[in-house]
């Protein structure tokens, strides 16, 4: 999760020279460059487009920026009916950086590793858009899907055509597989969630080519939470589900058999431990899944900005070495 970031020293060196997050991720060149530090660095078994979830609400007009210390700020917000009946899907050469990006970054990948494409859930690109930011309570999209459902269900359904477009569009670009980032659906209640995370998170996968060139695109959906409704979730058309630290992997295994593929999950303050505590609880996450086929192993969730690098060389020695005496038992 969130391969290139602030944990890099590299990747700080690189922003700096962009001169803000935005500089950097709307130059191609330098967006490849932090795409590849990870990989440089580490012997990761995929590439993840360096790029931002809110890039879709910026091309809807909405003005994002990112103030040093602080989180993604939107310039307008989405709260009454005149600024939901404004919304529609974007011009897609408004993103044409990031399809240059995914280009760029399968030329110098060069078939190294495979390139995972991504983009926000439309209820979690909506909770930015009605926040204007990040937030603590959800009191503002809360209200807004709790007094006027009908206005929510319009800012949700045009944000799924739009990011099922965008993800299309990466996928003709390069992108050899997508994820969606529910990041905030766990926020929900049962029943909400149903309504206005998971029907439009199946809105945006009805939307998606199912494959390119000939070669299938595995689709991924990660919903932080989510461990209630893993069953609904496996049941739409994806081919893995990201599963956060909440969730046993062995309880998960079993539950959706061999349906999906499931990814995940150690908590990503397990890197924070010694280099002990690291490949302990590492080990327990693939103990825990088992010598089965099907596992992709992941973060619970982003990476911390504060994480020592040499913590992630652990954890990846720790995955290679381990899973492959899993294996061999098996």
């Amino acid at each position: 999760m969130r391969q290139a970031g602030r944990y890099l020293p590299e990747y700080c060196a690189t922003r700096a020279r962009a001169g803000s997050f935005m500089g950097l991720a709307t130059h191609p060149d330098l967006a490849t460059e932090v795409t590849l530090q990870p990989l440089d660095r580490y012997p990761l078994d995929a590439a993840i487009l360096f790029s931002d979830i809110l890039t879709v609400p910026d091309a809807m007009g909405l003005g994002l920026s990112f103030a040093a210390g602080e989180g993604p700020k939107f310039a307008k917000v989405v709260r009454d009916e005149a600024a939901v009946a404004a919304l529609e899907v974007p011009d897609m050469a408004k993103l044409q950086y990031v399809f240059d990006a995914v280009t760029s970054i399968r030329k110098a990948l060069n078939g190294r590793v495979p390139l995972i494409g991504f983009t926000g859930s439309p209820w979690t690109l909506a909770c930015y858009m009605v926040e204007g930011g990040g937030s603590d309570d959800y009191r503002l999209v809360k209200s807004l899907m709790y007094s006027r459902p009908d206005l929510m269900h319009r800012i949700l359904a045009v944000t799924a055509d739009s990011v099922s477009a965008y993800l299309n569009a990466q996928i003709a670009a390069g992108a050899q597989a997508v994820m969606i980032f529910d990041s905030w659906g766990g926020v929900l209640a049962d029943g909400a969630f149903q309504r206005f995370s998971l029907a439009y998170t199946r809105r945006v996968l009805d939307g998606l080519v199912r494959e390119h060139e000939g070669v299938n695109i595995p689709r991924i959906v990660f919903t932080k939470g989510g461990g209630l409704w893993l069953d609904e979730i496996a049941a739409q058309p994806v081919d893995a589900v990201g599963l956060d630290w909440t969730v046993n992997l062995d309880r998960a295994r079993r539950a959706v058999g061999h349906k999906v593929a499931l990814q995940g999950n150690l908590d990503p303050n397990v890197l924070f431990g010694t280099p002990e505590a690291i490949r302990a609880e590492t080990m327990a996450v693939l103990d825990s899944y088992g010598p089965h086929p099907g596992h992709v192993f992941n973060l619970g969730h982003g990476i911390s900005q504060y994480t020592p690098p040499e913590a992630v060389s652990v954890l990846v020695e720790t995955v290679h070495a381990h899973s492959r005496k899993l294996l061999a038992r098996a």
